[in-house]
C-alpha cells in the first residue's frame, strides 16, 4: 500500500476514538496492512478478511474467507469497516459492499479505498491545448487521446474488473451514508470515501 493511502485512512480513523470492533477487508498479515493504523491502538478487536487463508499477525487475526458473504459475522457488530484496494478485485463488489452495510452498526464508520478515474488538472490543460491546435489542423474524428483519462494499471491479483469515480463513490459506496467524504490521492487517482451508516 502506498505512504500516501495509508495515511489518508489514518488521518481518517484519527477523528474519532476506536473503542470497538474493526474490520479490514482484504487485510494481509504485514505492517502495511490498514490493522495497523496508529489510531486504531485503542480498538477492542481487530479482525481481517481475505481469500488467501487464516493466518495471525501483531495483535489481529486474519479469517479465511469471501466478503461477498460474510454470514459468520453477525449484523452490526463492528465500530469501523475498512477496505482498500479490493474492489477493483472483486467480481461482485456490490455483494461485498451490501455485507459491509450490514456488519458495521449504525452511526459506524466505513471506509473505502479504491483505484479511479477522473479528470486531472493537466488532462485539463492538455484538453484546452488540443482544442486549439485542432482549430489549425485536421485531427481524426473522435482522436481517441482527447477523450482519454489516467487510470491505474492492470494488476491481476486474482482478477483486475473495476474503476470507480468519484461519483460511483457518492452515490454507490455511500448510499444512504451520512458525513460522506470523498477525496483522491496520487496520480493516477486512488479514491477513498468515507461515511457513517
Amino acid at each position: 500500500m502506498h505512504p500516501s493511502v495509508f495515511k489518508v485512512f489514518e488521518e481518517i480513523c484519527s477523528t474519532r476514538t476506536i473503542l470497538g470492533s474493526v474490520l479490514e477487508i482484504g487485510a494481509t498479515p504485514d505492517d502495511s496492512t490498514l490493522l495497523n493504523l496508529p489510531s486504531l491502538i485503542t480498538a477492542s478487536e481487530k479482525i481481517g478478511i481475505n481469500k488467501a487463508g487464516m493466518s495471525q499477525f501483531k495483535d489481529f487475526t486474519i479469517l479465511e474467507g469471501d466478503a461477498n458473504d460474510m454470514n459468520f459475522f453477525p449484523d452490526e457488530h463492528f465500530d469501523v469497516v475498512l477496505c482498500n484496494a479490493v474492489f477493483e478485485h472483486d467480481r461482485f463488489f456490490w455483494k461485498t459492499l451490501a455485507e459491509i452495510k450490514r456488519v458495521v452498526r449504525v452511526g459506524g464508520l466505513v471506509v473505502i479505498g479504491a483505484p479511479g478515474y477522473q479528470e486531472l488538472p493537466m488532462e485539463k490543460k492538455f484538453r484546452r491545448w488540443f482544442n486549439k491546435l485542432s482549430r489549425f489542423s485536421n485531427p481524426p474524428d473522435g482522436w481517441p487521446i482527447q477523450f482519454s483519462t489516467l487510470t491505474f494499471f492492470i494488476h491481476n491479483f486474482p482478477g483486475d474488473y473495476y474503476r470507480f469515480s468519484e461519483q460511483a463513490f457518492r452515490e454507490v459506496f455511500f448510499e444512504g451514508m451520512a458525513d460522506v467524504t470523498i477525496c483522491s490521492v496520487l496520480v493516477p487517482p486512488r479514491i477513498i470515501g468515507k461515511g457513517i451508516r
